[in-house]
Order: structure tokens, then C-alpha cells, then sequence
């Protein structure tokens, strides 16, 4: 199938715009992003100082089986962050529209559908490094999805008061000076914008470090500060690690965000200094 020949950049996707919405399967909907030009902004331009994935849910998912009849699912994907593009969102949500009455032979059939054809669009342009991950999830495995809130301690205990409502890494600090802490903070008042529409993105966050102690209600303020802010879940994620490794020099870092769903999909950036495993993919009850 012909890839459209348009520009890969938000302006050129399909947010904010009218669409149509294609009910047999398309591959050329997902829509590429470069993540290069927003690494760039906040210093990384080489290797990357992080591990981790995209965490995508998509609950709305719906094929037919070869003789018509509907089936659901619910998918779990993974997307390394060291692809070089991530997906955008709204296409994300018209590809799989795609498969709504399209006949597959099975769920094993549109599982691999599903990771070759993002798979091609994240690594697009270069050679795959490391696979994109599908599972999906059948019927009757939807009573055993859990719903479990962000382990850790919250700062949203902490009153303070809040006036910068842009990202504002000034307002981070740490105790350089004293012995080190290992600790896992959390806090449900994360908000961004999406940034070609302007439309609210709630999320919640986890930051777990070793090294000096971080001001706590300085990390709550400075969390608020994305509450005006215009750029996508992964590039906030992102930006959120490299100040607080810049401003708070930890041993260990990582970044944890759950966004809440949005046309039927959500998007969980995981970023960390360290390989480990990544975290399950359990929503929170917002999500």
C-alpha cells in the first residue's frame, strides 16, 4: 500500500482536523513522529542517557472473524524509546478504526498485524534495533486487568503553593550536601497539553532515584509547572528526567508517567537511568 506523501510533523497529522474514519484495514493511517527535534530542545543529541518504553493501552480494539462476526480485544503495546519515531495518537486511533470490519483469521493473526505494521512505522527509515511488543488481551481474560494506583510516597500531601505553571527546572533542587536517599515519589497533579490542539492531557507520575535528597515540595511545584504546557506525553516524560538529572544529579533515576485515555487509548512513558525491567502495564483508576 502507497505511505501519503505528506510532512511528518504534527502540523501535518490529523490532529485538530475533520476525519474520516476508514473501517477497513489501512496501514498507511499511522502517522510517524520524529523524536529527534524535541530531544534536541532539552540537550540530548547523542546517545541517549535513558532506557525504557511507550506503554500504550488500547481498549477499543475490533476485527471480524473470516465468517463476519465481531470480535473485541484489549492491547498492550510496547514502543522502545530508542525508536526513532513515536506515534501519533489520533492516526494511532484511525488505524486501528481500520480493522473494525476487516476479517482476520484470528487473534494471533491480528496481534503480528499489529506489530509489523508499528514496528515499520517507529523504526521507519532506519534498521529495526529492538521489536515493538503486542499482547492482547481476550475477553476472558478481562476480569483479571487490574486497577492499582502508582507505588510510592505522594506529594500531593505537601501544601504548598504553586505559581509557575509552565515547566519551570529552577525550582528543583537537592541536598548535595548530605548523605543520600533511595526513595519512589508519586503525584496525580501531572498535566500537559497536547501540543497541536491545546486539549488538557491528565496524568500521574513516578520519580524513584538514589543520590542527594530531593526537595520534595520544590519536585511537587516543579510537576505542576507542565500544567499549561503544550507537548506530547513522551517529550514531557523526557523533559521531566533530563531536568531533574541535570538539577538534582541522582545515581539513579527514573520517570513514570500514566496519562489518562484519550480516544480510546493511553500513553505510559517509562524512562530510567539503569536497564530494568519495565513496569507492568496496570492502569490507574482514572485511566
Amino acid at each position: 500500500m502507497t505511505l501519503p506523501n505528506i510532512s511528518n510533523t504534527p502540523e501535518g497529522s490529523q490532529l485538530g482536523k475533520a476525519s474520516a474514519y476508514v473501517d477497513q484495514y489501512d496501514a498507511s493511517l499511522l502517522f510517524p513522529l520524529p523524536r529527534a527535534a524535541k530531544r534536541a530542545e532539552i540537550g540530548l543529541t547523542g546517545a541517549l542517557p535513558f532506557f525504557g518504553a511507550d506503554i500504550w493501552t488500547a481498549y477499543e480494539l475490533s476485527w471480524l472473524t473470516p465468517r463476519g462476526k465481531p470480535q473485541v480485544a484489549l492491547a498492550h503495546i510496547t514502543v522502545p524509546c530508542e525508536t526513532p519515531h513515536i506515534i501519533e495518537s489520533k492516526s494511532f486511533k484511525l488505524y486501528l478504526n481500520s480493522y473494525n470490519n476487516t476479517r482476520f483469521g484470528g487473534a494471533d493473526e491480528v496481534r503480528e498485524r499489529l506489530r509489523a505494521d508499528i514496528s515499520e512505522a517507529v523504526w521507519r527509515g532506519t534498521t529495526p534495533m529492538s521489536s515493538v511488543g503486542v499482547k492482547l488481551v481476550l475477553p476472558e481474560q478481562f476480569d483479571r486487568e487490574p486497577v492499582h494506583e502508582l507505588d510510592g510516597l505522594s506529594l500531593d500531601r505537601l501544601d504548598i503553593e504553586c505559581t509557575h505553571y509552565s515547566p519551570a527546572p529552577e525550582l528543583l533542587s537537592a541536598a548535595f550536601g548530605e548523605q543520600p536517599v533511595t526513595e519512589v515519589l508519586t503525584s496525580n497533579l501531572l498535566k500537559s497539553n497536547c501540543l497541536v490542539t491545546g486539549q488538557p492531557d491528565w496524568g500521574s507520575a513516578r520519580i524513584a532515584y538514589s543520590g542527594p535528597q530531593i526537595d520534595q515540595g520544590a519536585l511537587l511545584r516543579y510537576i505542576v509547572s507542565f500544567r499549561n504546557h503544550n507537548e506530547f506525553h513522551e517529550q514531557c516524560v523526557e523533559r521531566i528526567f533530563a531536568d531533574i538529572r541535570a538539577r538534582c544529579r541522582p545515581t539513579q533515576l527514573s520517570v513514570y508517567a500514566r496519562y489518562t485515555r484519550r480516544g480510546g487509548l493511553d500513553i505510559n512513558p517509562y524512562r530510567t537511568s539503569h536497564p530494568q525491567a519495565l513496569p507492568p502495564n496496570v492502569r490507574t483508576a482514572r485511566q
